[in-house]
């Protein structure tokens, strides 16, 4: 039997991918934001201790794509076991009341998105590729915007009917579990998998995909503040549950619609000219409510980062596997490292000014500033391999 024959359909492809990354990374990665806020008024869990929950995640995520680096798992079964795992530790979450076994059911649970986020990647893209729709994968990473938004919705409706945070862990974790289930036959053979180099012939990343990494690592601390506190941070500032709880199903309908929108307007752009302009308005996301805190500067926050987050990691993503010269698994490994290091440092700023009265103000321009000077280094390090800067 051929790997043709196995292959799936563009479109299943892209659905079975959207899919994934909405289970891994909307609940897996990031339900805790919305989830805090509850948390935070059932279990007392304070702002630098979320920090610290948020943080093990992503210390999570990064051992997870260090895992794929050394590993190279085939694709369909990272995304199998990845999704089966998100559900389960997001479904204990709600079973224990220990900060600790918390931390621990964090960190797993980023460990298993960075196997989904790698695994679909190198599954679903090439795929695309081989059936001429390499444009769908904006429909793919849609998946990540849409999961966030889901996870904002159960949120905002666990914070209105008072169902509490762990119930509301325990609903989200049986969902992940559904989804699991729904996805694991129709991944089918490991397709992608097929034609990968054997490990002794396996090229070295070159020096300009290593650069990108050390970019989207900036992306990575740049992001994560926002992308962490915002729900909370609104929920200190607004009393009405209805309005703070709105701050997350934004970003992450922005986060859902950006990709389609980025695909029709700027389908003239190179990756990584994408990668550059999107996060100029990332930078603008960041800083806003650090400088001025108001519903306003939350929205626009929630827009400007949600809508642009999802299209520089889908643009990074395609611009290491044009640079990488290696397996796809390699390619985006090495890229979703980069991201989970940078990532890692973000809460821990938070928590660094935890006892000033502007602790979130200080992490919001140290990693506006971080985003301002990667997009420097894309502009003037940042070449590709025709020579060209890709500005």
């Amino acid at each position: 039997m051929t790997g043709k024959k196995l292959e799936p359909s563009a479109a299943a492809a892209a659905l079975i991918g959207l899919v994934a990354l909405a289970s891994a990374m909307g609940i897996g990665r990031f339900s805790l934001t919305p989830i805090l806020p509850l948390m935070q008024q059932d279990a007392g869990l304070t702002l630098t201790a979320g920090g610290w929950l948020a943080t093990g995640n992503y210390v999570g995520y990064l051992i997870g794509a260090l895992i794929c680096i050394m590993l190279t798992p085939a694709p369909a079964f990272a995304i199998r076991w990845g999704l089966l795992s998100v559900g389960l530790f997001t479904l204990a979450m709600g079973l224990c009341g220990s900060e600790t076994v918390w931390l621990a059911l964090r960190f797993l649970a980023g460990v298993a998105s960075a196997f989904v986020l790698v695994g679909t990647s190198a599954w679903a893209m090439p795929i695309l590729a081989r059936h001429g729709r390499e444009e769908w994968s904006g429909h793919v990473f849609s998946g990540v915007g849409i999961g966030i938004a889901f996870a904002g919705l159960f949120g905002l409706a666990a914070g209105l009917d008072a169902w509490g945070s762990r119930a509301t862990w325990i609903a989200l974790g049986v969902v992940a579990l559904l989804l699991a289930g729904l996805l694991w036959r129709k991944l089918g053979a490991d397709v992608a998998a097929l034609s990968r180099p054997a490990a002794e012939q396996r090229p070295a990343l070159p020096r300009p995909a290593l650069v990108a990494a050390a970019c989207y690592a900036t992306f990575g601390f740049g992001y994560i503040i926002p992308a962490t506190f915002l729900p909370a941070l609104a929920r200190g500032y607004i009393d009405d549950p209805a309005m703070f709880g709105l701050i997350w199903p934004v970003f992450g309908v922005a986060a859902a619609a950006s990709t389609v929108v980025s695909a029709w307007l700027f389908r003239g752009l190179a990756p990584r000219q994408l990668w550059v302009r999107a996060k100029w308005v990332l930078a603008a996301g960041v800083l806003a409510p650090g400088l001025w805190l108001n519903l306003s500067t939350l929205l626009i926050s929630a827009v400007c980062v949600g809508g642009t987050f999802v299209v520089i990691t889908m643009a990074g993503i395609k611009e290491a596997l044009r640079l990488g010269g290696a397996p796809a698994s390699l390619a985006v490994g090495v890229m979703t490292a980069a991201f989970g290091a940078g990532q890692i440092a973000g809460p821990l700023t938070v928590s660094l000014f935890g006892r000033s009265d502007h602790a979130f103000a200080w992490a919001s321009v140290i990693a506006a500033a971080s985003l301002v000077a990667g997009n420097i280094a894309l502009l003037f390090l940042g070449r590709g391999s025709d020579g060209e800067v890709k500005a």
